[in-house]
């Protein structure tokens, strides 16, 4: 397993390695002593999976409580994934960083407790699967508004094109008024 930290360093992409041949590839996605040994002590208590069309965007979600880091990969299709650092203690505060997931590079992106996250959909579908540190609390889930001027961030969405949401996520709320973490 291949770690390289980010931008803001607590957000790392893990490159497993891949075994394959004409039969096929397998590869090791998850393995509490690997992650260890590259600095990561998880403990995983959930895990999720969904599927989103092209053009879905997910995000920008996070628990005020019961905050979850979250180890994200896609399985099949290509997502733009986004980790927006909302430690107001942290020289970060605010940025962003993004890495491209896909079935075809079999990255994936660890999201510590303490930050939003989303992704765009660029292929015709993805199935994204996501273990988390912690469970899900609906009373405690946020939304950060995915377009706030403030963020900056550069969804690659075609020109023109605006992306499909959920309701909860267009009435996301911009940082300036967003809970955030101390």
């Amino acid at each position: 397993m291949e770690l390289q930290r980010l931008a803001i360093p607590e957000v790392c992409l893990l490159t497993p390695r891949v075994f394959g041949d004409a039969r096929g590839f397998f590869l090791e996605s998850w393995n509490r002593k690997t992650f260890a040994d590259l600095g990561l002590d998880l403990d995983f208590v959930q895990d999720n999976h969904s599927r989103s069309a092209s053009g879905v965007l997910r995000g920008l979600h996070y628990q005020i409580q019961q905050a979850q880091g979250k180890l994200v990969r896609v399985v099949e299709g290509e997502v733009f994934d986004v980790a927006v650092d909302l430690r107001q203690s942290s020289p970060t505060f605010g940025c962003w960083v993004g890495a491209t997931l896909s079935a075809e590079n079999h990255q994936m992106l660890w999201v510590p407790p303490g930050f939003a996250h989303g992704f765009v959909v660029l292929s015709k579908f993805a199935q994204f699967l996501y273990k988390t540190t912690d469970y899900y609390l609906p009373a405690a889930e946020r939304c950060l508004l995915w377009n706030d001027p403030a963020l900056g961030i550069d969804w690659p969405m075609p020109v023109g094109e605006a992306p499909l949401l959920a309701a909860k996520d267009a009435a996301g709320l911009p940082l300036a008024q967003c809970e955030c973490f101390a």
